[in-house]
């Protein structure tokens, strides 16, 4: 025993002076390295690596290195270091490297001799040089001569401007991520080398204006987080291949001008100060940039007319007033669609001819117009009643978002009377104050929290087999017997969260497929007594006036999980805790 503490401090000492590279972790042809400590690049390593990982060491330079057994290296990741130098001689080793990850090092420095030091990668088809504080002529200069470049990441560097001459030794290229830069200018002509270029990131800049975008090879293009309020495209003979395009948090003032002929599947328009989706809607002085192109605004053409494909339509948070309906009769593939946080106050038709005052908006359309959205978010707006004829005109719907306005569910008198469809017999609504929510076939999903009811009506939702109901959020809701009639069968999902309710306002019916119940934040001194029929899983009642659970748990065989916090239990009655 003392030899060995005797031995101990030779044996640490050993074991310290050891190479950093024994820490790696190694297979014949792939080596990581990551965050080893390594200070100086692993030469010793053993020959036919193809992939090596070396990202999160405290590598300096790359300029004396000799690395006579990396000659079939590939794949290169030395991202997260401190490299700032490296050499034509150390990068003429690394004959078919095709991968090259530099992300956050310090190649501002030195970049003049880097570059030069670059020319020698001509297999190079994958470049990161995200986060290395380049500006627009360094960046530039590192890539003037990767005429194979098929990828390259230039994100999160100071470029301001991307010039004409920029990508000129790289026609190859197909992915450009430029995202968090200061982008504020794109030369005439600066992507046009890029014939092949399908994908593009200019998110996180300070771009004001696309004007004659023609790139009609792009599949994907992102404008995310920039300051643009004008979107302009070039008509021509070439389709356009653009499939996904997203506009958000930007400052566009009405739909963008997209070109006619383009295959797009995905629009993200959210988050812009969108007031209305009619062209001409625009006025001039609400632009805070001039615009030469200002001149092309007076043209009235449907900007919808060509997004026959699109399937995901986003208009989140802007400023629309009205649900012009009609607009979206022409997106005759769309599946998704969201209106939520806006300013909607009603659900219309809409004129398309003059000006922007929408037409009557009581009547249904004058054409029976049929949407294919499936899912529909309207939450956070100001909407007080759907008109009858619009679950009509969404056949297909199976999801909606409702929340966050101030929509009463109608009644619907027993399962004989509900409304038919193509303009059957109604029960009768004074003033049309309501929102049938019944007979509507497809729908599996409503979400109605935060709309100020106080009360639901039997049989509201007859004949619309509901699989989730969120009624969360509706202060003093009562919930009568029958209220839930027609939904035994189906309903398998139900809140009913912070609503003041007492067990007299909670007279759930006979719910036997119910599996999750959200009954938190009420006032419930007992549960309902409907729930001893419900295959329940989960079951949340947090926060109410609960002395015990009773019988519904003991007797229970499905329940998995159960939140009891904040309840005033009685200690002489847990019996149930046994179960």
């Amino acid at each position: 025993g003392c030899l060995l503490l005797w031995l101990l401090p030779s044996i640490l000492r050993a074991l310290d002076s050891r190479p950093r590279s024994m820490l790696c972790q190694q297979s014949p042809t792939k080596v990581s390295c990551k965050g080893v400590g390594l200070q100086k690049f692993p030469k010793e390593l053993g020959q036919g690596i193809k992939h090596l990982e070396l990202s999160n060491n405290f590598i300096q330079n790359l300029s004396d290195s000799y690395m006579p057994g990396f000659g079939q290296l590939e794949y290169l990741d030395m991202c997260f270091n401190q490299l700032e130098a490296m050499s034509a001689t150390t990068l003429a080793q690394l004959p078919r490297l095709q991968s090259f990850l530099l992300g956050s090092n310090h190649l501002d420095r030195n970049f003049l001799a880097n570059g030069e030091a670059f020319r020698v990668l001509r297999n190079i088809q994958v470049l990161d040089l995200s986060g290395n504080n380049l500006e627009s002529h360094m960046a530039g200069w590192y890539i003037s001569n990767l005429t194979s470049l098929r990828v390259l990441d230039l994100s999160g560097n100071k470029i301001t401007k991307l010039l004409a001459g920029t990508f000129q030794s790289t026609p190859g290229l197909r992915e450009l991520d430029l995202s968090n830069n200061y982008v504020m200018e794109i030369q005439a002509g600066a992507f046009e080398p890029l014939q092949e270029l399908e994908v593009v990131n200019l998110a996180l800049n300070s771009i004001h204006c696309i004007s004659g975008f023609s790139l009609t090879q792009l599949r994907v293009l992102n404008l995310s987080y920039n300051a643009l309020e004008l979107f302009t495209s070039e008509e021509g003979a070439e389709p356009y291949l653009l499939q996904v395009l997203d506009l958000s948090h930007n400052r566009l003032l009405y739909f963008p001008e997209l070109p006619k002929v383009h295959d797009l599947t995905h629009l993200n328009l959210s988050n812009n100060l969108i007031a209305s989706l009619l062209p001409g809607s625009h006025r001039l002085e609400d632009f805070v940039l001039p615009y030469k192109e200002m001149g092309r605004f007076n043209r009235t053409v449907r900007p919808t007319a060509a997004l026959t494909h699109l399937a995901d339509l986003d208009l989140s948070n802007n400023r629309l007033e009205l649900f012009p309906f009609t607009f979206f009769h022409s997106l005759g593939s769309l599946h998704s669609l969201s209106l939520a946080k806006n300013c909607l106050r009603e659900v219309a038709r809409e004129s398309f001819t003059n000006g922007t005052e929408p037409a009557d908006p009581s009547p249904a359309p004058a054409e029976q117009t049929e949407l294919s959205v499936r899912s529909l978010d309207l939450h956070s707006n100001a909407l007080r009643v759907l008109p009858r004829w619009f679950f009509d005109s969404l056949p297909q719907l199976e999801t909606t978002d409702l929340g966050s306005n101030s929509l009463q569910p109608c009644e619907s008198q027993g399962s004989d009377q509900g409304r038919a469809l193509g303009g059957g017999s109604h029960v009768p609504v004074p003033g049309d104050t309501c929102t049938p929510f019944y007979n509507v076939p497809r729908l599996r999903h409503l979400s109605l929290h935060e709309n100020n009811i106080t009360r639901l009506h039997p049989h509201a939702f007859n004949r619309t087999p509901l699989l989730s109901l969120d009624l969360s959020g509706n202060r003093d809701l009562s919930v009568p017997r029958g209220a839930l009639g027609e939904l035994e069968l189906s309903l398998q999902k139900l809140s009913l969260r912070g609503n003041q309710m007492d067990e007299s306002r909670a007279a759930l019916p006979c719910l036997r497929a119910l599996r999750v119940l959200d009954l938190a934040g009420n006032r419930l001194s007992l549960l309902p007594a409907g729930l001893s029929c419900s295959p329940l899983e989960s079951l949340d009642v947090r926060n109410n006036s609960l002395q015990t659970l009773g019988k519904l748990v003991s007797r229970s065989h499905s329940l998995r999980e159960v939140s009891l916090a904040g309840n005033p239990f009685s200690c002489c009655s847990l019996g149930w805790l046994d179960s």
